[in-house]
């Protein structure tokens, strides 16, 4: 069957046809939508340090009713976001002297 067809006696949404193109095994990630409460904590976290490990990420991401991947990846791209805002306010600087 074409991929815009279904096999006899299933129907499949045009939503769920880039799944069947994943690799076998892998399903696309749906993405979290944060709490403004739980990033508000993230942030504060963040604030007092730019990496969670081990035992801290456990207790945070249970207190905010996360998974550890959730909080891992979240800290990994606010860190991202971090080193481009810090990076951005250099160039300022540099532009500004010079």
């Amino acid at each position: 069957w074409p991929l815009s067809a279904s096999p006899p006696g299933f129907l499949i949404s045009k939503c769920c046809l880039p799944l069947l193109k994943a690799k076998p095994g892998k399903a696309k990630r749906v993405r979290t939508i944060f709490s403004s409460e739980q990033l508000a904590r993230l942030e504060q976290e963040f604030a007092r340090q730019q990496y969670l490990v081990g035992q801290e990420r456990c207790l945070l991401a249970s207190s905010l009713h996360l998974t550890e991947e959730q909080v891992k990846v979240w800290f990994q791209n606010r860190r991202i976001k971090w080193r481009k805002q810090s990076l951005e306010q250099q160039q300022a600087k540099l532009a500004q002297m010079g």
